[in-house]
């Protein structure tokens, strides 16, 4: 069935971090069918994380909040669609957005299939508990929707670039999009401490004029803020593929550093690596975490936590030092 798609659509709008989860899959199915053109449709400021792709790829960023504003701009971004004349497209988002757009193109004979986001199994995953459950990752759902076209992949993807290890060089990346996914800031600032203390030179990273604000007042000896200094996300990039380590929350810079080729400790509160969205080629033997019964509060983040009096103690009760013994007793980090 392939053998007849020649032009791809791949259409995914947000957010960073699932973004970041259709490049190993996207990069695998340009080096497996390089005969076939494929174009990814996103957010502009998503363009960095295509720029390492094979030749057959092309990013196509739009602005949905200007240029493509409401129903009047998803009728413009149809008619740009149907004169690129694609054979097929594949919906790895599966919002109203979308669902327009591959409504239109089915109509007009284009060839379509969209991701199953598993909502009634994360549903479960929630009221039941992750003990036993592990959920298709994201780099599975979207390889689905590729064989449901008929497009067989072998997702072997291995890094955009790797940058030169060894230097003791450790990033923290603090931050994530709900408050039930971000470590005490009080105890991530002593374990950057604490690294530095240990020889380990740190770098912070993080977006925003409030967290801009909050990494600077925890630069110090060995600790160096790079938050709105490194010019954009393929900077960003870029030193993240020199890192020995990342720690970061269950946040869009645990995948980019992923895709960086970059070891990442992950910290996990309100959500769980088992509802499928650890970062490519991480291991759950990197992951910090505690078991409680209430966890995951819900599959990203965004719900009150269930417990009174002791607000997110699922991250409360992670001391820094499980967190440094990732690092500090890591082969990895501290082979010759």
């Amino acid at each position: 069935m392939c053998n007849r798609i020649k032009n791809l659509l791949i259409i995914r709008f947000s957010a960073l971090g699932d973004v970041a989860m259709t490049v190993p899959v996207i990069d695998s199915l340009a080096r497996q069918y390089p005969d076939m053109h494929i174009t990814v449709l996103s957010r502009q400021m998503t363009k960095p994380l295509f720029s390492y792709m094979p030749q057959n790829v092309t990013f196509w960023g739009i602005d949905l909040k200007n240029s493509y504003k409401g129903i009047g701009g998803l009728n413009t971004l149809f008619r740009e669609i149907k004169e690129k004349r694609f054979d097929a497209v594949a919906d790895f988002h599966n919002v109203l957005r979308t669902i327009y757009l591959r409504t239109r193109c089915v109509l007009s004979g284009i060839r379509v299939a969209h991701i199953n986001k598993g909502k009634a199994e994360k549903k479960e995953l929630v009221k039941n508990g992750p003990a036993n459950k592990i959920l298709d990752s994201s780099f599975v759902r979207y390889q689905k929707v590729l064989q449901e076209l008929g497009i067989d992949v072998d997702i072997d993807f291995k890094a955009c670039f790797t940058g030169k290890k060894g230097k003791k060089w450790i990033g923290i990346a603090p931050f994530a999009a709900h408050e039930g996914k971000i470590y005490p800031l009080d105890k991530m600032k002593q374990t950057a401490q604490m690294l530095a203390a240990k020889g380990y030179k740190v770098y912070l990273f993080g977006a925003g004029e409030k967290e801009i604000r909050i990494l600077e007042s925890w630069e110090g000896e060995n600790i160096i803020n790079t938050a709105g200094k490194l010019g954009g996300m393929a900077k960003e990039m870029e030193l993240m593929s020199q890192l020995d380590a990342m720690i970061s929350m269950d946040s869009a810079n645990m995948h980019i550093a992923s895709l960086v080729g970059t070891r990442v400790v992950s910290v996990w509160g309100a959500t769980h690596p088992n509802a499928g969205f650890l970062g490519w080629k991480q291991s759950m033997d990197d992951v910090v975490q505690v078991d409680m019964p209430c966890r995951p509060c819900s599959i990203y983040g965004g719900k009150p936590c269930r417990l009174e009096g002791s607000k997110y103690n699922c991250m409360r009760m992670i001391e820094p030092e499980r967190i440094i013994d990732k690092i500090v007793n890591s082969e990895y980090i501290n082979k010759d």
